[in-house]
């Protein structure tokens, strides 16, 4: 039933829409965030031939495609543009971790660690710590991940150093 009354209203006149402005912003170039392909962009160029100029793909179906298994595909020769070394080289460059996990889980792991320690089996048999019933290995593999984030596996380091003085 909605799909008529979607097509009326297609055919009616918008007056609320500035026409004059959405062509203008329809062909406003897009602004380009990349360095790389910022300081190579030519701007006399449509998008397709800037981008083949720098060595990088358009439509990535066109550039790589589905060969059968019995033709012989002859590799074409790489030309490895300016462009496209400054992007692999950032790419490779990796960016920081910032994996940490949420507070209320890193709160439950904190008051299985304070009970149990290292005993898995124990922590899974707990029926109201452990409300999840995750198992041994679940549980392992969580504690696991937590020990790998310092800021917030410190926080457990300092409790347990405060039940021990205590």
């Amino acid at each position: 039933m909605t799909k008529i009354r979607r097509q009326k209203k297609r055919k009616v006149y918008n007056y609320d829409v500035n026409r004059k402005r959405l062509n203008c912003r329809s062909k406003k170039r897009p602004k380009i965030t990349c360095e790389p392909v910022k300081s190579e962009w030519n701007g006399s160029l449509s998008v397709k031939a800037n981008l083949s100029v720098m060595g990088l793909s358009f439509d990535p179906n066109d550039t790589v495609k589905i060969t059968k298994k019995d033709e012989p595909t002859e590799p074409e020769p790489e030309v490895k543009t300016k462009v496209v070394e400054q992007l692999e080289a950032e790419a490779k460059i990796r960016g920081p971790k910032n994996f940490r996990l949420p507070n209320s889980q890193v709160h439950w792991l904190t008051k299985l660690l304070l009970k149990y320690g290292d005993d898995y089996k124990a922590m899974e048999r707990d029926r109201k710590l452990n409300c999840f019933q995750e198992t041994s290995k679940q549980l392992r593999a969580k504690i696991k991940r937590f020990e790998k984030i310092p800021e917030q596996y410190e926080e457990y380091l300092r409790k347990k150093q405060e039940a021990a003085d205590q």
